[in-house]
């Protein structure tokens, strides 16, 4: 049985403030009021008794409460709102928060998750006043990043008819028969842009996401493959774009910047570790 276990505060919350704060200056002056909860959704079977355990472990008794739903429980708000949003990551992104609750738990009460169960991380933001569906969604745009996160909205009718946000498990589902696709780059540069700012397109017209690759690395690429005289797949395009990411290979320091033609890291980043090295000689170690 999966259950959710949500965290709010008692009295004041700095987030609220400063949520509001933020969405008034983004044109959202419409908002009086909004709260957050943090939710934990706990994909394990545990008594009622272990998860006041658990939602006493994961809160602070002095300044924050906690309530729990399983799957077949209603949750009915104390206070109306308009609607509430809610934020968490996608399935395969790491939710480091969500691990260390994990091993809060096995700590706690001495047992341990199998493969299949785990725990997940989100936040709900419901927000008062006279919000438009398309406020709640331009809201959303603005609380998540897309790439890593998934959002959810619910309208204060929708919620009390569902009894509750939905409980979610984002778990990454293996496709037993995998499918490879070949992407054709023989196209206009216009065209390469967009797959790099935009994905690989799917057959319904849909793009997977953006791959991050400006024109040069895209004509790049395109050039390899129109050697190979062949197209390359959506995995070897995907992992391309993985490797000459920023986070890999940092592109923005081996770029040429005016007169440093080797970019940032040759010239001083490795540069200077050569000098070192050399400097040490065989001290070198």
């Amino acid at each position: 049985m999966t259950t959710r276990i949500g965290i709010f505060s008692k009295d004041f919350d700095v987030r609220v403030a400063t949520r509001l704060k933020r969405l008034h200056s983004l044109g959202f002056e419409n908002i009086s009021d909004l709260w957050i909860i943090d939710r934990y959704t706990v994909d394990k079977n545990f008594s009622e008794k272990d998860l006041k355990i658990i939602a006493s472990a994961l809160s602070n008794p002095v300044t924050q409460n906690f309530i729990f739903r399983t799957e077949t429980s209603q949750v009915t708000p104390k206070k109306k709102f308009a609607y509430v949003i809610e934020i968490g990551f996608l399935p395969g992104v790491t939710d480091n928060v969500a691990h260390t609750a994990k091993e809060i738990i096995e700590d706690k009460l001495k047992i341990k998750f199998a493969d299949s169960e785990s725990v997940y991380t989100s936040q709900v933001t419901f927000l008062k006043g006279n919000v438009s569906k398309s406020d709640a969604q331009k809201i959303t745009l603005s609380l998540h990043n897309p790439l890593i996160q998934r959002s959810h909205i619910k309208s204060y009718q929708e919620f009390i008819q569902d009894g509750g946000m939905d409980i979610i498990v984002p778990k990454v589902k293996i496709v037993k028969k995998p499918q490879v696709d070949l992407v054709n780059l023989n196209v206009t540069d216009e065209e390469l842009v967009k797959i790099g700012k935009t994905g690989i397109a799917n057959s319904d017209g849909t793009r997977r996401g953006p791959l991050a690759l400006d024109l040069a690395f895209m004509k790049t690429i395109q050039k390899y493959f129109k050697n190979l005289e062949r197209s390359p797949t959506d995995i070897e395009l995907e992992s391309l774009a993985q490797t000459w990411s920023e986070h890999c290979k940092h592109t923005i320091f081996a770029n040429p910047l005016d007169e440093i033609k080797d970019g940032l890291y040759k010239t001083y980043i490795k540069r200077a570790t050569e000098i070192i090295r050399k400097t040490k000689v065989k001290k070198d170690v």
